[in-house]
């Protein structure tokens, strides 16, 4: 799968723009707690610390900051609060003591699984107004997406690879 490359093709720049509205208003409206829902808060920056850690278990501070392009301050933070509501565990590596590995605790993926499925309930509300058509064309393209952004990730560097991080640059983090 590539991306066509015969001549510029501004309609990619219209999708673009309308996934981007799309998923901008899907993160306000997943973010609005529905009654009933857990009581445990998890920021935007400690979810992505979350979804790291379930797909790179083992993973180090150093090449989780890499992943998420954040200081290594900001990291530990993140993880220090995850550790505390019981999310995330450190532990000794093997191969060295003086690294740490994290890992998601039975309760984080507890936490991951009932936020998934309060996500894709509220998702069905929205997408039962659109027609089965609509619905079925949706699915073919998101699945589409979804496989182009594999192959991207595929493609980029490892995390950490390349320049090293400039430690007096501002870096996302939550």
């Amino acid at each position: 799968m590539g991306v066509e490359r015969s001549g510029p093709d501004h309609g990619l720049r219209d999708v673009a723009r309308a996934m981007r509205g799309v998923i901008e208003l899907l993160e306000v409206y997943w973010a609005r707690v529905p009654a009933g829902a857990s009581p445990v808060t998890v920021s935007a920056p400690q979810l992505r610390v979350m979804y790291v850690l379930e797909r790179r278990e083992g993973i180090n501070l150093r090449q989780l900051g890499a992943e998420l392009d954040a200081a290594p301050s900001s990291v530990s933070r993140l993880c220090d609060r995850l550790e505390a509501l019981g999310f995330v565990r450190r532990s000794s590596s093997p191969a060295s003591r003086r690294e740490v590995e994290l890992r998601l605790t039975a309760q984080g993926r507890a936490h991951l699984d009932r936020l998934r499925a309060r996500r894709e309930e509220r998702l069905a509300t929205v997408l039962a107004r659109v027609t089965p058509a609509s619905r079925a064309r949706l699915v073919e393209a998101v699945e589409v997406v979804r496989d182009a952004l594999v192959d991207v990730q595929a493609d980029a560097p490892a995390p950490g690879a390349g320049h090293p991080p400039d430690e007096g640059t501002a870096r996302r983090t939550g």
